[in-house]
């Protein structure tokens, strides 16, 4: 395979695995969950009492549970629960959500409530399970199915992306279905179709339709720039593109959109977009980790250092900084820097990128660099961790036997 080939192989993995970053990172490099931010369950405030009018007279002791006190009470863990998610207090929140459904154990509030903790924290697994028993136990609420299929189109390992890609769909035709005029409901729907591979006139009218409710929908211009690059119509995307930049107010929504520039091969868009996105938030981990992949596309490899040494700063479990960090080491020669930063990488890697990280842009890369150097016994070192990672990766167990010969 060709470096060009290779580099591009890199860059299509990394779209499949930034969802690890957090919230934040976007996984709309890819699906869309750090753009979507699903709204918190409705409440009912308490209600204040009368001026001049004396509250009701308690008793001592505990209080006798009544529908009335119970429902009372779940309107004030509802709240709490919702406060503490705005405040990033996610186990709080959880706690207070699963709270309620103790009092009240179909209530499709609380579990709406739990599937937007997990959504924000990426516990895919977990935001599914919650989503699937509100709209089962509300089944006409427009926003848990949209909810629900953001989740489905998150990648994951385990099961079957086939499946829940299908199910995404269902459910964005179940929400326009229920509010035709929702533009979220229809970018979803959108979203839904490109994950199963359909770029066509069906996704371009989805995303059309929510660009004619919400003209101001920044997302779906962007997203629908890519569908109509996918179907050929550059000069078409040019514009959409043009216009999801000029709306785009926030480092999420130009993540999106640089990343679908990248993904296009459109690389060179992607750097003002990202310096943009940067402005408004320097410590950003997805713009960060966009600017250093841009950077080491055109091998710009010092630029592209200080951006994803600050990515992983900022997001310390996260695969791709340290993973892209260390290739920019190698693309600079500094073996034993790229060594301690595909070590970093592999601390926090899954069963894939543990596989991708004993490779050529990987451990044995570093060995040959090392014994490119005569560096015999850190060349033996990196080509033994590449076989740790990948028992089946043959070219490195080539290596290692001639450099333990020689």
């Amino acid at each position: 395979m060709s470096t060009k080939a290779i580099l591009r192989v890199m860059v299509l993995s990394l779209v499949a695995a930034a969802t690890a970053f957090g919230q934040d990172v976007g996984a709309d490099v890819g699906a869309g969950a750090g753009i979507f931010r699903a709204k918190n369950p409705e409440t009912k405030k308490n209600p204040k009492t009368t001026a001049g009018t004396k509250p009701p007279s308690r008793t001592t002791g505990p209080a006798r549970p009544t529908r009335s006190n119970v429902a009372e009470r779940v309107e004030e863990l509802l709240d709490k629960g919702n406060e503490a998610r705005d405040a990033r207090r996610f186990t709080e929140a959880e706690d207070s959500y699963k709270e309620v459904l103790k009092l009240k154990p179909r209530d499709s509030r609380a579990a709406y409530g739990l599937g937007n903790v997990y959504s924000d924290q990426q516990r895919w697994a977990e935001a599914e399970a919650a989503y699937r028993n509100s709209v089962t136990w509300a089944p006409t609420d427009a926003d848990a199915y949209i909810a629900l299929s953001v989740v489905l189109v998150q990648p994951r390992a385990d099961g079957d992306n086939a499946k829940r890609f299908a199910d995404a769909e269902s459910f964005a035709r179940k929400s326009v279905q229920i509010d035709p005029k929702n533009a979220v409901g229809w970018d979803r729907l959108g979203v839904a179709l490109q994950a199963r591979g359909l770029a066509n006139s069906e996704t371009e009218h989805s995303y059309r339709r929510a660009i004619e409710l919400d003209p101001q929908f920044a997302v779906a211009y962007a997203h629908l720039a890519r569908t109509l690059n996918k179907m050929n119509k550059y000069t078409e995307a040019a514009p959409m593109y043009d216009k999801a930049i000029e709306l785009a107010k926030d480092p999420a929504t130009l993540n999106l959109i640089a990343d679908s520039l990248q993904s296009e091969q459109l690389w060179p868009q992607s750097e003002p977009v990202l310096k943009k996105a940067l402005e408004l938030d320097r410590n950003n981990p997805t713009s960060l980790l966009l600017m250093g992949r841009y950077l080491i596309a055109y091998k710009r490899y010092q630029e592209a250092e200080p951006y994803l040494k600050s990515a992983t700063e900022v997001s310390s479990r996260a695969f791709q900084p340290f993973n892209l960090l260390a290739r920019a080491y190698l693309g600079m020669d500094r073996f034993s820097d790229a060594e301690a930063a595909y070590q970093r990488a592999s601390e926090v890697a899954g069963t894939g990128e543990k596989k991708q990280l004993a490779g050529m842009f990987g451990f044995e890369g570093v060995g040959d660099g090392y014994l490119k150097s005569n560096q015999k016994d850190k060349a033996v070192r990196a080509y033994q961790r590449a076989l740790e990672l990948d028992p089946n990766n043959n070219g490195a167990a080539q290596k290692l036997a001639r450099a333990r010969a020689n």
